[in-house]
């Protein structure tokens, strides 16, 4: 089997997309954490867009969490994805669709700009509202079968989590099904073992670090 090494950023949610296909999948692995916002030259020469994760496959880099996770799923069997082509391809679909959720919430909390703020939350808001028309299975995406679509997706409710706990701010408020996939979601170890230690302070560091309008 190939030696594996996840270039990382602590509080970065298509890290811990990987991070918890590794961990779900029992897979030998090392991690290194890196400041993205002053990043070493060797990670500069290594990733072509500049962002974690990167997986170093026996020293030769692969980027990009969806494609990472991807060969992560193909080389370590059994597979998360489903075996049916169709249902494959849809559970693709719904993966891409999680993916700008963690982007506007990034742009949500970070904004020193409250009126802004209103306005992507107010989308965010949406884009939940379609996830939570079929997110209609129990306990997971796709019913019994834990699956890729619930490890994409993982982020966004741990980072949702965050906000009700640090700011009393509950997004997930009128989504029944959101809500009961992101209490499973939480009852997952591999879930529970890609939060990093410390967790909450490093984002509030961050959103601080940026003025963000919800901290003083």
């Amino acid at each position: 089997m190939p030696k594996l090494k996840l270039i990382s950023f602590k509080i970065c949610p298509f890290v811990q997309r990987s991070v918890i296909l590794l961990k779900e999948k029992g897979i030998d692995y090392d991690i290194e954490f890196i400041d993205p916002y002053d990043p070493p030259e060797w990670f500069k020469a290594i990733s072509p867009t500049g962002k974690v994760p990167v997986l170093l496959v026996d020293d030769q880099p692969l980027f990009e969490s969806a494609v990472i996770n991807e060969y992560l799923d193909e080389v370590f069997p059994p597979a998360v994805h489903p075996v049916d082509p169709f249902k494959k391809a849809q559970n693709r679909a719904w993966m891409e669709y999680t993916s700008p959720l963690n982007m506007s919430f990034f742009q949500m909390i970070m904004t020193g700009d409250k009126e802004a703020a209103e306005k992507t939350k107010e989308d965010f808001i949406q884009q939940l509202a379609g996830l939570d028309k079929v997110a209609t299975n129990a306990p997971w995406f796709n019913g019994n079968d834990f699956s890729m679509v619930d490890i994409s997706a993982a982020p966004v409710f741990t980072r949702l989590d965050f906000l009700k706990q640090q700011f009393d701010m509950d997004l997930l408020e009128g989504f029944s099904n959101l809500q009961r996939w992101s209490k499973e979601i939480h009852n997952r170890q591999s879930v529970l073992d890609s939060i990093v230690e410390g967790f909450d302070e490093l984002m509030l560091g961050r959103m601080k670090a940026s003025d963000s309008w919800l901290v003083d």
